[in-house]
C-alpha cells in the first residue's frame, strides 16, 4: 500500500518545522512509520545546493536561477527518498514542497504559476501531496521570529529571510489564495497560538487521511 505524503507550508517564522516534529512524534507513538524531510536540502546533493540558494552573499541570484535550484533539490529528494518511502508505505512529512515554489518564485518573484508547474512536471514526476498544511502567521510576527532564530543560531543561510517586507506579504497572501483555490488538499492553520494548540489542530486535520 502506498504511504501518505503530507507537506507543511507557511511564511518564514510560522513554526511549521516545530509542528512537523510534534506530528512525527505523535504518529510514531501511535505505531506508524514516518519519514521526515525538508527543503531546500533533504539529500547530500540537495544540501550543497541549499548553501548556494540561501547564502546571503548571493543577493544577485535571479528568480529563474532560484526556481531551478529549488527544483534541482526537489527532484533529487523525490527520487532518492520520497518516492521510495511512499512505496514502502511510510508517512512522508515534508517541510515545504512545490507549493513553496509557487508562492515564492511563481507569485512573489513574478515568474508565474505556469512556469512553476512546467518545471514541476519534469522534476517531481506528477507527485502531489495528499494533504498540505499551511501554518499561517502574520508577516511581522513571523519575520521577528525568524530573525530571532537566525541570531540565536548564528545562521548564515538567511537570503530569503532578508527579503523586503512587501515580498513576505505577497508570500502570505499567495498561501491564503492557494488554500482558497484547493480547499480539499490545502488547509490553513493559525500558527499564532500556543504550539500545543496548533499541534492539536494539525493532528485532528491529519487523522481523516489515516483512517
Amino acid at each position: 500500500m502506498r504511504g501518505k505524503f503530507i507537506t507543511f507550508e507557511g511564511p518564514e517564522g510560522s513554526g511549521k518545522s516545530t509542528q512537523i516534529r510534534m506530528l512525527a512524534a505523535r504518529l510514531r507513538s501511535s505505531g506508524r512509520t514516518v519519514f521526515e524531510t525538508a527543503e531546500p536540502g533533504g539529500t547530500p546533493i540537495g544540501m550543497q545546493i541549499r548553501r548556494v540558494l540561501l547564502d546571503q552573499q548571493n543577493r544577485e541570484m535571479c528568480p529563474t536561477t532560484e526556481l531551478l535550484l529549488m527544483f534541482a533539490c526537489r527532484a533529487q529528494n523525490v527520487e532518492q527518498w520520497i518516492l521510495p518511502a511512499l512505496g514502502e508505505g511510510q508517512i512522508v512529512l515534508s517541510d515545504r514542497f512545490t507549493d513553496s515554489s509557487l508562492v515564492y518564485q511563481g507569485i512573489a518573484r513574478g515568474l508565474g504559476a505556469e512556469v512553476v508547474y512546467d518545471v514541476d512536471r519534469i522534476a517531481c514526476r506528477g507527485l502531489v501531496p495528499d494533504l498540505t498544511l499551511v501554518i499561517d502567521i502574520d508577516t511581522e510576527t513571523g519575520l521577528a521570529r525568524a530573525h530571532a532564530r537566525n541570531r540565536r543560531t548564528q545562521d548564515v543561510e538567511t537570503r530569503l529571510d532578508e527579503q523586503a517586507l512587501g515580498f513576505h506579504r505577497k508570500v502570505r497572501d499567495a498561501y491564503h489564495q492557494l488554500a482558497s483555490d484547493e480547499p480539499n488538499r490545502v488547509r490553513l492553520i493559525d500558527g499564532g497560538r500556543d504550539e500545543n494548540a496548533v499541534a492539536e489542530e494539525v493532528w485532528q486535520t491529519v487523522l481523516p487521511l489515516l483512517a
